[in-house]
């Protein structure tokens, strides 16, 4: 597929309370991008900040006019401000990346590289983990090799942080549910992909928002909304359970026609708590996935804008040295 000759990038950047973060991202990330010579936009989602990021946007903005800022009226939770920016980049290709800084912006100009040799989706996975506890890197590994394992999309090793041409980034866009996992939809979708390899940095400023309540919320909603495959464990593990019943059975049949005792007790106490484990576990998979559907029937706004700054959307501004003008896409 043909590239234009002088393609616009919409940068992507979720911000929950950043504060002094806003500045340093917006620094670095235009100096690497004007660098390459690459014609930009960044788009700042303010996810319910409750520090003074939304302000720092807005100075950005009103110092830049290639950044645009959104503000969500409350705190929607990442994947609901990835898709706000998303739903607002106007670029022939949109890179989504962490504001922290964590995701270095010097790849961006490789992974341009490579949508313009012809990928659709440029992954950037970790050489590293730089900064993240052990506690951190074993749950965080665990989980995308279960969710690998189970949905056959590849999440070892990979990130947020990733470019999606214009058909790529419509087509995700077109999905109807209600509650997304960015990495997995992103993947799911297909299209022509490539890989680059990046080495994560420390946050350019504080520690984590994420706490480890908020870590293992994301990993439920993103199993649940992305795959049935835990219904389907609940429904095997069943299966065994009944079979397991079964030999007890005749086992103790057996015993008891040959006039053994069925001595046991402990045995039967410890069956009955395992199966009372499985089955209030089952119960609590069924109950996420009623909360999904739940979630679908309700029909609410995956998110709610409450302000915007920056040229309105459909239109790019055009640097003319200090001077920034205003021109139709």
């Amino acid at each position: 597929m043909s590239r234009p000759a002088d393609p616009l990038v919409s940068v992507v950047a979720p911000v929950f309370d950043e504060g002094d973060g806003v500045d340093g991202f917006v620094r670095r990330t235009g100096a690497v991008l004007q660098a390459a010579g690459l014609r930009y936009e960044l788009i700042l989602v303010d996810d319910g900040s409750t520090d003074d990021s939304w302000p720092r946007i807005c100075a950005q903005s009103g110092a830049d006019p290639r950044v645009r800022g959104i503000q969500l009226s409350r705190n929607f939770g990442k994947e609901a401000a990835v898709l706000a920016g998303l739903e607002h980049a106007g670029g022939d290709a949109v890179v989504v990346i962490d504001a922290d800084l964590q995701h270095p912006p010097t790849a961006i100009p490789a992974m341009v590289q490579c949508w313009s040799d012809g990928a659709e989706v440029v992954e950037a996975v970790k050489r590293n983990r730089t900064g993240q506890p052990p506690v951190a890197r074993l749950a965080a590994s665990l989980f995308n090799a279960t969710f690998t394992r189970l949905t056959t999309v590849d999440l070892v090793n990979a990130t947020d942080f990733r470019l999606l041409s214009r058909p790529a980034c419509d087509a995700l866009l077109r999905l109807p549910e209600h509650s997304s996992f960015f990495r997995g939809t992103s993947s799911w979708i297909g299209f022509r992909r490539t890989v680059v390899e990046v080495d994560i940095d420390h946050r350019g400023d504080g520690a984590s928002r994420w706490t480890f309540r908020s870590l293992c919320r994301l990993a439920v909603n993103g199993l649940t909304s992305f795959t049935s495959a835990p219904l389907h464990l609940v429904t095997v593990v069943g299966f065994g359970f009944a079979a397991f019943s079964v030999v007890l059975g005749v086992q103790t049949l057996v015993r008891w026609l040959r006039g053994g005792s069925v001595a046991g007790f402990p045995t039967v106490i410890l069956v009955l708590l395992v199966m009372g484990t499985f089955i209030l576990l089952g119960l609590g998979v069924i109950g996420e996935y009623l909360a999904r559907i739940h979630e679908e029937v309700r029909g609410r706004p995956r998110y709610l804008v409450q302000g915007r700054t920056g040229p309105p959307a459909g239109e790019q501004p055009v640097i003319v040295g200090q001077r920034a003008e205003h021109a139709e896409l």
